[in-house]
C-alpha cells in the first residue's frame, strides 16, 4: 500500500479479495487450491505475521510454524532498523527526514497486516506533517486500511476528515479520488443511490485505480445506476456516456442488462441479469447485499412494464418476463 497513487491495484485489496473467495461457498474447492497459493504468495513475502495469524485462526490456511517464526523474525529485524533510522534522523537530520522515516513505519505496518499499529503509526505520521495534500494521502492510506479490513466506521470518519482537511485547501485530483472512495463506502453500505451520484461525477476523472481497474468502477457505475436514476437520467448520463460506451462491452452481460432495460426487451434483460448475478455474488462488496440488489432490479423492470397498462394478466406479464407465472406471482 503505497502513499502515491498509481495505475495498478493495491496488491493487498487484491489479497483481501482472494481471502473473500476462499471463504466463499459458491467457489468451487478446485478454485479454491489456486486461490491458497495466491493468497500465500501475497502473505509469505510481506511477511504478514499477524495477518498470517488471522488466517490461520479462521481456517482460511493451515499452521505453518517455520513459517511463521520466520516472518516474526523478519519483522522484529525490520521494524528495529526503522527505529534506528527515526532516532538518527530526530537526532541528525531536518523535519521532512523524521517525517519520512515516521512514514516508512507506518507503511511497514500497513505491509505487515498490523492494523491497530499501523493506524497509531499514521496519527504519528500526520503530528510530523504540515502539507495539506501530504495529510491527505496518509487519510487515503487510512481508507485503504479500512476496505481491507472492511471497518465501516473507519472510513465513515476518514471521508469526513477528508472533506474537512478540503475546507483548509486541498487540489481537485485528490477530491476527485474521494469521491470514489466514498462511492464505494456508500455502494458498501447499501446507500446506492449517493454511490451512482459519486461515481457519475468521476467517470471523466478516474484515477483511483489502487481500489479497482477502470472496468470493475465502471461494472458498480451501471450496477448503482440502474436501480437509482430514472429513465431520462440513465439515457443521459449512462447508457450514452461515452466512456461507459468505450468500456461497457468488455464486461459480460453488462450491456445487454443495460441497453435491453432502456429498450424494455425484457426477457433478454432477465437473461443478462441472470448472467451478471454471479459476478455480483462474488464481488466482495457487494455479496452483503445479493438479495437487495435483486429485489431492487426487479421492483425498476417490473414498474417500467406496468406504467405502459391499465391493466395487464400475469400470464403476459410472465411471457413479457420469459418466466413463468409462478415466478411472477411470488
Amino acid at each position: 500500500m503505497d502513499v502515491q497513487e498509481g495505475t495498478q491495484q493495491s496488491q493487498q485489496l487484491i489479497l483481501a479479495h482472494n481471502v473473500f473467495l476462499l471463504k466463499h461457498p459458491d467457489v468451487p474447492d478446485i478454485e479454491k487450491v489456486s486461490l491458497k497459493d495466491e493468497v500465500l504468495n501475497s502473505v509469505k513475502p510481506n511477511d504478514m505475521t499477524p495477518y498470517y495469524e488471522t488466517l490461520v485462526a479462521d481456517k482460511v490456511v493451515e499452521l505453518d510454524q517455520s513459517v511463521l517464526d520466520l516472518m516474526r523474525s523478519k519483522n522484529v529485524d525490520e521494524i528495529k532498523k526503522i527505529d534506528e533510522k527515526i532516532a538518527d534522523a530526530e537526532e541528525n537530520l531536518g523535519e521532512s527526514e523524521v517525517r519520512e522515516a515516521h512514514l516508512a513505519k507506518s507503511l511497514y505496518y500497513i505491509q505487515i497486516g498490523e492494523k491497530e499499529k499501523a493506524l497509531e503509526q499514521l496519527k504519528v505520521t500526520e503530528s510530523k506533517t504540515v502539507a495539506v495534500g501530504q495529510k491527505m494521502d496518509l487519510v487515503f492510506c487510512t481508507l485503504q486500511i479500512g476496505f481491507f479490513y472492511m471497518d465501516f466506521d473507519l472510513i465513515s470518519k476518514s471521508i469526513d476528515k477528508a472533506k474537512n482537511l478540503f475546507e483548509e485547501g486541498g487540489d481537485w485530483e485528490r477530491k476527485n479520488r474521494l469521491k470514489v472512495y466514498e462511492g464505494l463506502y456508500c455502494m458498501s453500505t447499501r446507500n446506492f443511490k449517493k454511490a451512482a451520484n459519486l461515481f457519475l461525477d468521476s467517470i471523466s476523472t478516474f484515477t483511483t485505480y489502487e481500489l479497482f481497474p477502470y472496468d470493475t468502477f465502471i461494472f458498480y457505475t451501471v450496477l448503482t445506476s440502474i436501480i437509482s436514476l430514472d429513465r431520462v437520467s440513465l439515457k443521459q448520463k449512462v447508457v450514452d456516456a461515452p466512456e461507459i460506451l468505450t468500456v461497457i462491452g468488455k464486461i459480460p452481460y453488462l450491456s445487454e442488462f443495460l441497453n435491453s432495460l432502456y429498450d424494455c426487451q425484457y426477457k433478454s434483460f432477465f437473461l443478462a441479469f441472470a448472467g451478471l448475478t454471479e459476478q455480483i455474488k462474488l464481488d466482495r462488496y457487494l455479496h452483503p447485499h445479493f438479495r437487495f440488489y435483486m429485489r431492487e432490479v426487479r421492483t425498476v423492470v417490473y414498474s417500467q412494464f406496468l406504467e405502459s397498462y391499465k391493466s395487464v394478466t400475469i400470464e403476459a406479464m410472465a411471457k413479457a418476463f420469459g418466466v413463468t407465472v409462478e415466478f411472477i406471482d411470488l
